[in-house]
This record gives structure tokens, C-alpha cells and sequence, in this order.
């Protein structure tokens, strides 16, 4: 059972029953005091931030005008660069190694803590919320290697965070298209 706030998964209480470990319930729990952040939608919320103070205008005392074209389809660029990056950090979670899973400040904030062969991660992809658990041994030649296993659930504020990012981002294209078809023509007079 999992309650998700939007930056961070409260409440947490994990019970797993790992085929290498037959016959054994683990269970472990987040504290309320140590919730479990999602970086992913994080760092999604820092790029939406960056686009709206780029689009802030400026107070009124500053009184500042575009001068040419180039400067507006420049600051679409680089809204649309900060819109791109906030929507990948949601559809495309970051690898991360195993041993960055296993030292993570979320797998300290668990209480008791996992064996050390057990890792847990929670991530987004897409509309989903995926938690994995990572089980941690030796090959038959005695080369570290781990099985995955996991669940997933769908989040429906994520579509809808997805799709917003997809409009802001066609909106800005179509700006930059408009301007541009406005600059090609700014030589053009009508007899």
C-alpha cells in the first residue's frame, strides 16, 4: 500500500515475498517523517518552472519589447528545449545502477531495512508508477548479476500532466511557425 503526494510516495508499507527467499514475508514501511521522492516528477515540475518564468513578463517599470523575430522564435526555443525535458523526465525514467539503488536516501528512509541483497525503487514511466525490487546475488561463475521484479499502476494525473505538456509544446511550435511566416513575408507590400 502506497500513498503518493505529487513529488513523493507517504506512507508506505511494502510486504514481499521473493522466490529466493521461500517461505518469508519481508516487510518494511516509509516513516511519514521520511517520504520517498520521485525525482523524475521533481525534475519534471523545475523544467515547467523554468518555461513559466521565461514566459513571465517583466514589470511594467522594465517595459521591455521583442525587436525582431529572431528573439521571439529564440525564447520558443528555449521554452520548448525546458517543456521537452520536463515531459522526457516523466516518459523516460534515468538508469541508475544497482548500487546507486541499494545507497539511495530512499532505501535508508526504510524502516527495518531490506537485506542487503534486496534493493527497491519506485519510478515513473509514462502514466505509469512502476515500483521494483532488485535481488542482488552470484552467478553461477560467481559474477554479481540481480532479477528484477516488479509492479505497476496507473496514475491518471500523470496522462494528463503528459498531454498538457504535448499542447504547451505544440502551441509554442505554432507560435514559431506564425512568426516565421510573418518575418518571410515583412518585405511584402501590396500595390
Amino acid at each position: 500500500m502506497a500513498e503518493a503526494d505529487v513529488e513523493e510516495i507517504e506512507a508506505l508499507d511494502i510486504a514481499l515475498r521473493i522466490p529466493k527467499h521461500p517461505g518469508t514475508t519481508l516487510r518494511t514501511i516509509v516513516q511519514n517523517d521520511c517520504q520517498w521522492k520521485l525525482q523524475q516528477v521533481q525534475d519534471a515540475g523545475n523544467n515547467l518552472m523554468t518555461a513559466l518564468q521565461l514566459l513571465t513578463p517583466p514589470p511594467p517599470s522594465t517595459k521591455f519589447e521583442f525587436k525582431s523575430a529572431e528573439e521571439v522564435t529564440q525564447l520558443m526555443t528555449t521554452v520548448m528545449g525546458c517543456l521537452q525535458r520536463g515531459r522526457a523526465s516523466l516518459i523516460i525514467p534515468k538508469k541508475r545502477t544497482i548500487d546507486e539503488i541499494l545507497g539511495s536516501r530512499n532505501m535508508k528512509s526504510l524502516q527495518p531495512p531490506l537485506p542487503q541483497d534486496l534493493g527497491a525503487s519506485f519510478y515513473v514511466q509514462s502514466h505509469k508508477l512502476i515500483f521494483a525490487v532488485y535481488y542482488v546475488h552470484k552467478d553461477s561463475h560467481g559474477q554479481p548479476k540481480f532479477d528484477v521484479f516488479q509492479a505497476e499502476t496507473s496514475v491518471p494525473w500523470l496522462s494528463e500532466v503528459l498531454v498538457l505538456f504535448t499542447i504547451a509544446l505544440q502551441l509554442c511550435q505554432q507560435l514559431k511557425d506564425k512568426v516565421g511566416v510573418f518575418y518571410q513575408y515583412r518585405e511584402f507590400h501590396i500595390p
